[in-house]
């Protein structure tokens, strides 16, 4: 039985775990000092707050290094970082002479340091500054924003997590078009099943390779150019399951982002690639053990020994 945890002195240590049940995103918030230093923090403090005027907040430790930056600043930047992202945000949460000596980075307004490849981003005019305890927060007014559409990167329980698509968003969908199905000679077709089946997998299995920046073509790419060295465009179709223009355009995306490197006689993997290919597999074998968790041993080798089958013809 849960149990309220009361305190006359709240534990600090589990305060914050409690805290920790609370996902929230990963920003980094920036700023530029008086003598022109660019300054960078990693937050998880962020929020929004009006609409009209338009408003967030976020929070800093008033007995931060940084904080004095913040309280001076005209302007500061919030980096909402993408899924990938992980690094940079370590990067920015350890204390260094020079944070900023090795990341690519261009100035936006009133010189807070902005980065390419967020989520998303937000410019602010400094509104207001309230007590929180041991806490500024920080109100900024937002003059200039960008929408990147990029799967963000998420802190839950003190540990970085991607955001998945929650699996019932999936079910009244595909219950609907089952209901459809189920009434004719579809419901019991096995090939009608199998393309069911496909669909459903892939609607879950998508929004997660989302999180890592790829479309499913992207992600089937790597994969195979993982155990498959140096194939052209045309040999990776029959891999692929896909149009040859789909697969020249999806390589083009990936040479484009430093994961593989080729031509029309063949493509490899960069080490890049390499890392990014690993992470693939790991969402894939984890989609699988999660989609398969129902079905014991026997009835997943039936049902791999089949597929061989129909493979072979």
């Amino acid at each position: 039985m849960n149990q309220m945890t009361q305190h006359s002195t709240i534990d600090p240590k589990a305060f914050r775990r409690a805290l920790g049940n609370f996902a929230t995103g990963v920003t980094i918030i920036t700023a530029r000092a008086p003598d022109g230093t660019p300054v960078g923090v990693t937050a998880s403090s962020f929020n929004s707050l009006s609409m009209d005027p338009p408003l967030i907040l976020w929070s800093s430790m008033k007995e931060a290094r940084s904080c004095a930056v913040f309280e001076a600043a005209t302007h500061f930047a919030v980096n909402i970082l993408a899924s990938d992202q992980m690094e940079m945000s370590n990067h920015f949460a350890r204390q260094q002479d020079d944070k900023f000596a090795t990341v690519p980075w261009a100035e936006g307004l009133g010189g807070a340091p902005i980065f390419d490849n967020c989520a998303g981003r937000f410019q602010c005019e400094t509104f207001s500054k309230l007590d929180g305890g041991d806490h500024w927060i920080f109100v900024g007014r937002v003059i200039a924003f960008d929408d990147f559409g990029r799967a963000p990167l998420c802190f839950h329980r003190g540990s970085y997590a991607m955001l998945f698509n929650h699996p019932e968003t999936f079910a009244k969908a595909g219950q609907d078009r089952a209901g459809e199905a189920e009434t004719g000679r579809m419901g019991n077709h096995a090939f009608f099943l199998m393309l069911r089946a496909v669909r459903a997998y892939q609607e879950r299995y998508q929004p997660k390779l989302e999180t890592l920046g790829l479309s499913l073509i992207e992600a089937r790419i790597l994969l195979v150019l993982n155990d498959i060295a140096k194939l052209t465009p045309e040999a990776m179709v029959e891999y692929l399951h896909a149009p040859i223009t789909e697969a020249q355009a999806a390589l083009g995306n990936l040479t484009d982002r430093g994961f593989v490197s080729g031509d029309a006689q063949g493509y490899a993997l960069s080490e890049a690639g390499r890392l990014k290919a690993t992470q693939c597999w790991a969402v894939a074998e984890a989609h699988a053990a999660e989609t398969f968790d129902t079905f014991d041993a026997a009835q997943i080798d039936t049902f791999t020994d089949v597929l061989r089958a129909l493979i072979k013809g």
